[in-house]
């Protein structure tokens, strides 16, 4: 995973999608929260990246930044997030010291100092030679993410690439796995980790020339970039909860202008943003499939529990380690607090119900399988050749009505009284759209 975090740019891409070059250069900087100056030099950053990401594109197609997500239909598939780790996970000397410690790890083991004299020895004119330190620094991380392996035996250790599962298997096996995981990675949640396996299969063939038969079988392509972008955050999240640990973040609500503010070293410049910090006991991460979503639940100690759009989350940094005690009481909470949540929502339960409409005879009965596949703990209480009476106990009715409503006129609500009046309300107001000028 990339060793810096990348806030700016994922707020970047996110306005980019949504906004589709509608804001000149001052207004996407003035919802940015930044200056024209860090606008203009973040968008050249991006440009370089594009450029080497995509340099087997004809060279009339290489135009403005903007362009690059929209090449062809297909092409812009490409996961948003895996486009900001190859653009921003490392330092250029980073980046260089990594590319020679895994250049001298090829076909054979070695021990730190072994590597650090590989190092620098390759390490490019300019650039400042690493330490011990140094390197041993980078070797953790590369164990961490799964690069490389320690050898067994005894010191000094010795450090080989950990490629063994691609190395081990045969041309056709590489297929059956890629195909696997472009699958899995596309249809399930989260899927950055099998975004970048994918990357890396698809390289490790193109090096083997495995690739001289053999074609994509799969397209597929995104609508919700947000969830993608907000995997980011997903995984130190999700360990934040394992271990326990308080978090501290900069929160931009959705109904606030500005959607990022960068941080001012120099004294001069410091402002207030319209971010408010947050210290947060993290107890669960949930998704809303039917927006493209992420929602963090946690316990603030001033405000009990509380919910964040992860999109709004930035500059998260853990904090001290919460008691065992502490976290199984306010996990508990949350979970009687959700109980009878169509998403999160944490009002008082209401009993809904709903008339189903049957599609007709002979008509495969496709109202009555979304129902059951969709309508989580809801059942159904009644039915005849016509209709049939869902029920659910939820808390409030804010969550469930768009699901309700993308049903049409193949429902009726009938209970609360409230939600059939805010029902008949909408349908009216979208009526009144389509009657005649």
């Amino acid at each position: 995973m990339a060793r810096e975090s990348f806030d700016k740019e994922i707020q970047f891409l996110r306005m980019l999608v949504l906004t589709s070059g509608a804001y000149n250069r001052q207004q996407f900087a003035d919802r940015l929260g930044i200056s024209i100056h860090t606008f203009d030099k973040t968008i050249k950053r991006l440009k370089e990246i594009v450029n080497s990401v995509y340099r087997q594109l004809p060279e009339e197609q290489s135009k403005e930044f903007a362009e690059t997500i929209r090449y062809s239909y297909l092409e812009s598939s490409d996961p948003m997030l895996l486009f900001l780790f190859r653009a921003k996970s490392l330092k250029e000397s980073e980046s260089q010291r990594i590319s020679a410690l895994l250049a001298a790890m090829h076909g054979q083991a070695l021990t730190v100092m072994e590597l650090l004299d590989g190092c620098c020895s390759s390490m490019a004119e300019g650039m400042p030679l690493p330490d011990e330190k140094t390197i041993r620094n980078d070797l953790k991380y590369l164990e961490q993410v799964g690069v490389i392996k320690k050898e067994p035996g005894p010191r000094p250790y010795r450090y080989r690439i950990f490629n063994d599962l691609a190395a081990q298997l045969s041309h056709d096996e590489l297929l059956d796995l890629y195909s696997f995981v472009d699958i899995m990675a596309n249809t399930q949640i989260p899927s950055v980790q099998g975004y970048l396996l994918r990357d890396g299969l698809k390289k490790h063939m193109i090096r083997n020339q495995a690739a001289a038969r053999w074609a994509e079988p799969f397209l597929y392509k995104y609508h919700y970039y947000s969830r993608i972008l907000d995997e980011a955050h997903l995984f130190m999240l999700l360990g934040a909860i394992r271990s326990r640990r308080s978090i501290s973040f900069l929160y931009f609500s959705p109904k606030k202008e500005t959607s990022y503010a960068s941080k001012n070293t120099n004294p001069l410049f410091e402002r207030e943003t319209e971010g408010k910090q947050q210290s947060v006991l993290p107890l669960k991460v949930i998704y809303d499939h039917q927006y493209g979503r992420w929602y963090l639940l946690g316990h603030h100690n001033r405000h009990g529990i509380k919910k964040y759009r992860l999109e709004g989350l930035t500059q998260i940094s853990e904090e001290d380690t919460a008691a065992n005690e502490l976290f199984d009481i306010k996990k508990a909470e949350l979970e009687q607090r959700i109980q009878y949540s169509w998403l999160i929502d944490t009002g008082q339960p209401v009993t809904v119900r709903v008339r189903f409409f049957h599609p007709g005879p002979g008509i495969k009965n496709f109202v009555k399988e979304r129902v059951l596949l969709q309508g989580q703990w809801g059942v159904i209480t009644e039915e005849n050749e016509d209709f049939f009476i869902y029920e659910i106990i939820v808390n409030g009715t804010i969550e469930i009505k768009p699901w309700i409503r993308s049903f049409g006129s193949s429902c009726e609500v009938l209970e609360p009284m409230r939600l059939r009046q805010e029902m008949i309300a909408e349908w009216k107001e979208i009526k009144s759209g389509y009657e005649s000028v």
